[in-house]
């Protein structure tokens, strides 16, 4: 017994170095979250935002008659950009229009036969609510055609056109993505003890990938939150001019460092 046991110490202690080799190469492999330290020392990178955006969806059920404005192309504020096929839902305000007229001449009559007391209360009040009801279908009707057009909220772009002409669209089916690119945002993320010294209006530079030129920004806004894992604080900034060659969704890196005294 005494000499199995001799036999069996050197293989534990075996399986115990090698154990004690695995744990850190194990604990090397899991996957650390992000800190400052590390924010400090990579690349900032940023990316173009348009100012704002917007998905335009359908109001109503009908067919695309027109879309004016191809995908990509400029448009003004105001301007129509879907226009669709409203022929039932202008035969229904014909409808209305022409119910509220009848309503009105019986209603004006019972008023001239209640002046000759040949009426009674009930009945010309009855009218009265006819011509009401027959106003507020013509209403409706109207405020349903006016839905058969789409215009731009804004000056911009098209980005993306999600339907075609001549296609059968349901009520909040998207139609259309758009962009306000006059003025175009940089979104990134710099380390939260930045706010020591980073201010609102702070000038810097960034490099823009895809054109390879440098361009002025100013932060606009310094974010609500700090993310308590990274210690990192995001940041929106807007290039400082007008650069006819950048377009949203380019992005660049940020060249930005803190003052001389400062905390790094």
């Amino acid at each position: 017994m005494k000499l199995l046991a001799l036999r069996a110490a050197p293989a534990a202690v075996v399986l115990a170095l090698g154990l004690a080799a695995l744990m850190p190469a194990a604990a090397a492999d899991q996957p650390r979250p992000p800190n400052s330290a590390a924010l400090d020392k990579r690349e900032i990178r940023a990316q173009l935002m348009p100012r704002r955006y917007a998905t335009l969806a359908a109001e109503i059920g009908a067919k695309i008659s027109r879309l004016p404005v191809v995908e990509g192309g400029r448009f003004r504020a105001g301007e129509t950009l879907v226009v669709f096929d409203c022929s039932l839902q202008q035969a229904q305000l014909s409808k209305a229009k022409a119910a509220q007229a009848a309503t009105e001449k019986v209603w004006t009559a019972n008023q001239r036969l209640n002046e000759l007391r040949s009426i009674g209360k009930v009945e010309l009040d009855v009218s009265e609510a006819e011509v009401a009801k027959a106003k507020a279908e013509v209403a409706a009707n109207g405020a349903v055609l006016s839905k058969c057009a789409v215009t731009a909220p804004y000056a911009g772009r098209i980005a993306e056109q999600k339907a075609r002409e001549q296609q059968f669209v349901q009520p909040g089916q998207a139609l259309l993505d758009i962009i306000d690119d006059s003025a175009l945002e940089l979104e990134f993320i710099v380390p939260s003890k930045w706010l020591v010294w980073l201010r609102a209006q702070h000038g810097f530079q960034v490099v823009i990938d895809e054109t390879g030129k440098t361009y002025p920004a100013k932060v606009q806004r310094i974010g609500a939150r700090i993310d308590p894992v990274s210690q990192s604080v995001k940041l929106t900034a807007a290039i400082d001019g007008k650069f006819g060659e950048l377009m949203a969704g380019m992005s660049g890196k940020v060249l930005m460092a803190p003052p001389a005294g400062s905390p790094p």
